[in-house]
């Protein structure tokens, strides 16, 4: 079974809600990452601002000389921690004797300490203040990390050897990104079923006049020549179904023509048939008169005379071929379905025609079938004929009941038919090679018989020779 997607239907779908979900994704990843952007760029310049304006506020005593002399005291770190720290911030001190460079301190902060600190940071804040965000535990922590100075009288900043570290928690921000999360899934959720509704409706808006056009298309093709669409529009479609109606009406016209032109060619053959059956009979009669005659004639009219006679027999079939096919074409041949035993209408057929000593006939006595026994002798003539005709004996005659119908098979034991003439043996008018003296109908006619009686004929080689077997089945 062709799975949805195949079809121009799915494709279309598909493609629109891929190209509006990938639009509202995009939008909405862009619209977040902007937000993010702001809002943390937003809280680190303020946490920046606070710490720069907290060390600049804070007043270091002059007498207190701390780098070289003594490390400040707990006191001092503490007013220091004190005044930097944030709402549920952190700050970590360390103090460096660069006189004394083994005389390294750390002051810290509830559960932070140094090792929480980037190495990166570290390293950037000894000489200036330096940023950086940092999962802790599970929660995102913005460090800020800057030397302290103090300021002389003579209005020169002098590294007090401090480093401070301030943990900036951005619990907050988080919570506001993620609270923005859910409405953009529910937008795009939303958008989903937007996209798939405006897809559908797309969808069916652009195919409908297709599967219009396919309709109609196969109500052309059942024989339907009138059918024709309203043009609605002036968009490609509406010129693809105006291009379809005056393709239709060309059809149209040229069919009724071509069929104008068979019916005129069928009754041209049935008339000039009908009519040529007088002057054959006539000439028949004759040719009676001319047969007893010609063995007392001297050999060349005697020669004559017998291609006469051969011409006229041979025209005299023709005809009646040629009579025998106007009917079908007509569609006026009809059956007259009677019981008969095969094996005595076999025999029949073979013995009026003078074959029965030329054919071999492999028949179970007994063996009846309902059929209609003028066109079974017609179809049993003709392929024993063509065997007689352009096969060499012997000719195998054999019928046989199966569960399907009846089965008939003549064979005869010649070179058989060329393989690129096997398609072609049952066509009017076609001689296998351009041989032998028959018109080329009989095939044919021998075929369009099996037909009406609902049953086939079909050939193949044998080695040697060729087979051709009729299938009728049961009335």
């Amino acid at each position: 079974m062709r799975r949805i997607y195949t079809g121009l239907r799915g494709r279309l779908v598909i493609t629109i809600t891929l190209i509006a979900v990938s639009a509202s994704a995009l939008v909405a990843g862009i619209g977040y990452e902007l937000v993010k952007t702001r809002v943390i760029s937003r809280a680190e310049q303020v946490a920046v601002n606070d710490v720069r304006d907290t060390l600049e506020g804070i007043k270091v005593p002059i007498d207190a000389v701390w780098l070289g002399e003594r490390p400040p005291t707990d006191t001092e770190i503490g007013g220091l921690q004190k005044s930097l720290r944030r709402p549920n911030g952190m700050v970590v001190v360390r103090y460096k004797d660069r006189v004394a460079p083994y005389a390294d301190y750390t002051y810290p902060d509830g559960n932070f300490g140094m090792g929480d600190v980037p190495a990166d940071l570290v390293a950037g804040a000894d000489h200036r203040m330096a940023i950086k965000r940092q999962r802790i535990n599970g929660r995102m922590w913005l460090i800020i990390g800057t030397p302290v100075w103090r300021i002389e009288p003579i209005h020169t900043a002098q590294p007090t050897g401090m480093t401070v570290f301030v943990f900036t928690p951005l619990s907050d921000e988080e919570q506001l990104l993620n609270d923005l999360r859910q409405p953009l899934a529910a937008a795009g959720v939303a958008m989903l079923f937007i996209a798939l509704t405006v897809a559908l409706l797309s969808a069916r808006s652009v195919l409908l006049p297709v599967r219009r056009l396919g309709s109609a298309a196969r109500a052309l093709g059942a024989g339907h020549l009138d059918t024709r669409l309203p043009v609605h529009g002036q968009d490609e479609l509406a010129e693809l179904t105006a291009t379809f109606n005056d393709t239709a009406a060309a059809l149209e016209r040229s069919v009724s023509e071509l069929r104008a032109l068979e019916a005129m060619s069928r009754r041209f053959v049935a008339d000039v048939s009908h009519e040529l059956r007088t002057p054959l009979t006539a000439m028949t009669a004759v040719t009676d008169m001319l047969s007893e005659e010609a063995d007392r004639l001297p050999e060349e009219p005697a020669a004559a005379v017998r291609l006469v006679l051969r011409e006229i027999g041979r025209l005299r079939t023709l005809v009646e071929q040629l009579i025998e096919a106007s009917r079908f074409d007509s569609g006026t041949a009809t059956l007259h379905l009677d019981t008969v035993n095969v094996a005595d209408a076999i025999c029949d057929c073979l013995e009026v025609r003078g074959w029965l000593d030329r054919v071999r006939v492999n028949v179970p006595q007994g063996l009846a079938f309902c059929l209609d026994p003028r066109r079974f002798d017609v179809i049993l003539a003709n392929l024993v004929g063509n065997a007689l005709r352009h096969g060499e004996p012997p000719v195998v005659v054999t019928a046989r009941s199966t569960p399907n119908g009846l089965e008939v098979k003549v064979r005869d034991h010649g070179k058989g038919i060329p393989p690129s003439d096997l398609p072609h043996v049952f066509n009017r008018f076609y001689k296998a090679g351009a041989r032998g003296d028959g018109s080329g109908l009989g095939l044919s006619i021998a075929r369009a018989n099996a037909h009406l009686h609902g049953g086939t004929i079909s050939v193949r080689t044998q080695d040697p020779g060729t087979l051709f077997t009729v299938w009728l089945p049961p009335a």
